[in-house]
């Protein structure tokens, strides 16, 4: 079975061929039929190359094991390749945008709208397919590059529809424009998501609440722990950091509480997979002590 490094990493290669396969297809489909929804979709394509090759180097680097200069590894690189990815996206929206309304004023009938229905029925299944696929990677890895990079096709899927549904209505000529303004709306609301989820990343915001709980189980469910206190957590690329005050009986010798931790620090690494675990071992007698903490019990 393939570790989950492998995994993103295939899963970057074949997102760049596909979005090479797709601008093939979609240059021979606008050029067939001039369609302006197609030009759309040919764009956002052709910025999915460029994204996905972005997408590629960035999980390369993340990947590079923490080195002195980088203690904490390369992680981030996956959530500021998102982020500039992001503006890529937000840039195509823009001309899309003000090609459309353009479009809407001045229309123009379709030529051959049969064979460009053809090739946008091709473009669609292979952009399931690749979606398929970034689901399984990012299930088995949770990286957040693979995640930005399957928004981006989802919403290609959207707009491989409506261009499907233009081209079957392809005697309504204001319709054609039409779907790609709404194309460029959506492509704009997907550069908006990206970019907030990679900020989050690059500004070290706590890990959802689901995952918080799931690690305060576990650390009150070691044996001998009596609490913790100010955990704080964030994640960088695929990697999760956590750090906490764990509170134990005041009579412990220093070994016995470096044992407690340990276990803590395994369970938790056994229930997660990239998981950098920092514990501060305190006596129990501090719990109530207002002064002596920073960011309260959760």
């Amino acid at each position: 079975m393939m570790n989950p490094a492998q995994l993103v990493r295939i899963a970057t290669y074949t997102s760049v061929a596909v979005a090479v396969t797709l601008v093939l297809i979609k240059v021979v489909a606008w050029w067939q039929t001039d369609s302006v929804s197609i030009l759309a979709s040919l764009l956002d394509s052709t910025l999915d190359i460029a994204a996905s090759v972005m997408i590629a180097v960035a999980v390369h680097i993340a990947q590079t094991p923490a080195d002195k200069e980088h203690r904490f590894g390369h992680g981030k690189a996956e959530p500021l390749a998102s982020l500039a990815q992001s503006v890529f996206i937000a840039g195509s929206a823009g001309y899309l945008l003000l090609y459309s309304i353009d479009r809407i004023f001045i229309p123009q009938p379709l030529q051959s709208p049969q064979t460009g229905l053809i090739f946008m029925l091709i473009s669609l299944i292979l952009t399931l397919l690749l979606i398929s696929f970034q689901r399984y990677v990012i299930s088995q890895t949770q990286s957040s590059a693979i995640k930005a990079d399957s928004l981006h096709y989802v919403s290609d899927v959207l707009a491989n529809l409506l261009v499907i549904l233009s081209l079957w209505l392809s005697h309504i000529q204001w319709l054609d424009p039409l779907l790609a303004l709404g194309i460029a709306l959506w492509i704009l609301y997907s550069a908006i998501h990206i970019a907030k989820e990679a900020g989050n990343q690059l500004l070290d915001r706590e890990l959802p609440n689901e995952i918080r709980q799931q690690i305060q189980q576990i650390i009150l469910g070691t044996p001998n722990v009596r609490g913790f206190n100010d955990l704080r957590s964030y994640q960088s690329g695929p990697n999760f950091f956590v750090q906490l005050d764990l509170e134990l009986d005041d009579d412990l010798t220093l070994k016995q509480s470096h044992q407690i931790a340990e276990e803590v620090t395994q369970a938790l690494q056994n229930a997660f997979e990239n998981i950098d675990v920092m514990i501060h071992q305190e006596p129990v007698s501090l719990k109530n002590d207002p002064e002596h903490h920073t960011w309260g019990k959760a």
